[in-house]
This record gives C-alpha cells, structure tokens and sequence, in this order.
C-alpha cells in the first residue's frame, strides 16, 4: 500500500537535497541549533500492519545520525544546556539536543550504548500514567487489534459499527478511522475505556503493548542514574492538554513533576508536550507550561532552533529521527533549514 503523505514527504526531502538550494536555506534556516526527537530506537522487526513504523528507528541508523551530525560540526549538549544557549543567544558552534518520548525500554537497551559511544546526553520525558498501565499504549494496541482481525466491532454513540479489515489497505483505512473517532470525538479520559473493551472482545491483553515496550519505575531509576540521562515529563496521562480544561491541563503538568520526582528523586526541568502537533498543543498550554515551572517545553513542529527561541522556551520545535525516512541525507537536508519553511508556511521561528 502506497502512503500517499509520506511518498510525497519524501518527494519534497529528495527535491529539496537535488535543488542545490540546501547551503543557501542554511544560512537563512540554518539556526543555532536543533533539538531531535526519538521514540523508539530497535532492531525489531515491524509489528502489527506498520502504521506506527514511524516511531522506531535502528540502533544502527541511530550511530549513522549521530556520526554525520558531529562530521557537521554540531556539538551534542543535554536541555540544561541547550537551554543555556538560547538564553546566552550563543552562536558560537551549532548544537545538538537529543530527546525520547514516553519512555520505551529500547531507549535503555538499545539506544543508550549508541549515545554512550558518541557521548550524547538525551532527555527522555516520562507520562507516569503510562509508566504504571493505568492508560494504554493505545496506539501500539489499536495496531495490534487490526493487525489480527479481518472484522472489527466498535460499540459507537450512534451504534455499532463494522469495520472490514480484510486487507492491508482496508486495515490502514480502519486504523485511521478508529484513531481518528478516539482522537477526535472520545474524551480523553475515556479513551483507555474504549480501546480497553475492543481489546478484550478480540482476546487481546490490553496491557500487553505497554508491558512489552515501555520501562517500568525501577528501569527509569537505573536509566535515570546514567551521567547522559536526564528525565523529563509527558504529563501524567498523555492526554492531549488542548483537549482538557485549563485546571485539568494544569493538572496534568504540575502532578507529572511530582510522581516523577517521588519515583526517581529528581525533579523534572523539561517536558514534551503529549502529540505535540497543533490540535494538541497552543498559546494557553504554553503558559500552562511556564506556569507549571518547566524551563522547557518541545512540541512535534518541524523546526530548528533560532536565537529567538530565547523568548519562547516553552515552545521549542524538534527535528523528528523518523523511521519512514532512515536516509542519512535526509538528516542533513533538515539540518540546512530548506524544508522548515516549507512545513511551516513560511515561517523560519517556529513556535506555535
């Protein structure tokens, strides 16, 4: 099944590395710096139908980035000293801050060794909820449901619904319509209800996904004990904060920094906002942020980071380390700035 966005996501990565224009978007994109995102980091094979394969990447491909990064000149610092940057507004040399969502195993197991071999500090931003089952994976579960079934049942508002999934792409089509209903028209604090119920009438453990991919608090205290690792938080739920009240967002940032600092002994500095993207994440949730007392907050935007970025620490875009497009040139051809104002209508500081 061909991924129409992501063929043409390539297309323009391809056009933008071939038009020669990529020294001239570095001197007008280029920035300071960048902050890249990570999730999981495996050599795996893909699970389920390879909707999420975006969020693994390789251990192998993983040392790649970083030894064309340092061949770059970028330097890798931790999000203290990122941080530090932008407020000193130093342009001396570029730099590099690495960052993991939700905090899958991997990230000890596997990715762990590749960033001790190149001496790369990584933020790594915890959900507790997560951590502990009491919400799902419930993307990684959504997959794995489809992946087994050629029917699925959903007991909706309006009725029950029939999905037909009998092929790779009628499966692609019912993941995206199952996670579009959850995403769009569940309440957040429901989700875990829902995907939990359609689990179990398939004879799937809802807590399987979780267990199997995500540390527990006892790997986050040998992970977190590590001279390159900091822990962040990803609020308690993983909720998306747009979605909630500003109480219950608020909630949800101030009570992640205390379950974490219970479990591990240290307070988070830094978070990364759940999803990210705009529908997720706005002015308000900023100032939720700063409010809660982070120093910084990352989203999902596609974007570098610029001297500006000083007066929007709680508003950092990240270069995302995508399993879809492991090319190395890729990397570099983000790195110049050439697709940012592409992704961003025009824009070169990228906030939200």
């Amino acid at each position: 099944m061909i991924d129409r966005g992501e063929l043409l996501r390539k297309l323009v990565l391809h056009g933008a590395r071939l038009s020669l224009l990529a020294p001239l978007a570095g001197r007008l994109f280029g920035g300071i710096g960048a902050i890249m995102m990570l999730h999981k980091v495996n050599d795996e094979p893909p699970r389920g139908i390879g909707v999420n394969r975006h969020l693994t990447v390789t251990p192998s491909f993983l040392d790649a980035v970083l030894t064309e990064v340092r061949r770059m000149g970028y330097v890798f610092v931790s999000m203290d000293e990122a941080v530090d940057r932008l407020k000193s507004r130093s342009a001396a040399e570029r730099f590099v801050a690495i960052t993991a969502d939700d905090g899958y195993r991997d990230n000890l197991t596997d990715a762990l060794p590749v960033l001790e071999r190149h001496g790369a500090p990584i933020t790594v931003h915890v959900a507790p909820a997560l951590t502990e089952g009491k919400v799902l994976l419930w993307w990684d579960l959504l997959e794995e449901i489809i992946a087994t079934r050629d029917v699925v049942y959903l007991s909706m508002p309006e009725g029950p619904a029939v999905f037909e999934c009998d092929t790779p792409a009628a499966k692609f089509r019912t993941n995206t319509e199952i996670h579009n209903y959850l995403t769009e028209r569940v309440a957040e604090e429901d989700q875990a209800q829902v995907i939990r119920g359609l689990a179990r009438s398939c004879g799937i453990d809802p807590l399987g996904a979780g267990h199997r991919a995500l540390m527990d608090w006892n790997e986050l205290r040998r992970f977190a004990s590590h001279p390159l690792v900091t822990i962040g938080a990803h609020s308690v739920h993983h909720y998306n904060l747009r979605r909630l009240s500003a109480e219950k967002a608020m909630r949800e940032l101030v009570d992640a920094r205390s379950i974490i600092e219970m479990e591990l002994g240290v307070t988070p500095r830094h978070m990364a906002y759940p999803y990210g993207y705009e529908a997720a994440v706005g002015h308000r949730e900023v100032g939720l942020a700063r409010e809660a007392g982070y120093v910084s907050a990352v989203t999902t935007r596609h974007g570098l980071l610029q001297a500006e970025h000083a007066g929007h620490l709680q508003a950092l875009p990240r270069i995302s380390i995508n399993g879809r497009y492991q090319r190395i040139a890729h990397i570099g051809t983000m790195l110049s700035g050439i697709t940012i104002p592409i992704a961003n209508r025009g824009q070169r500081v990228v906030t939200v």
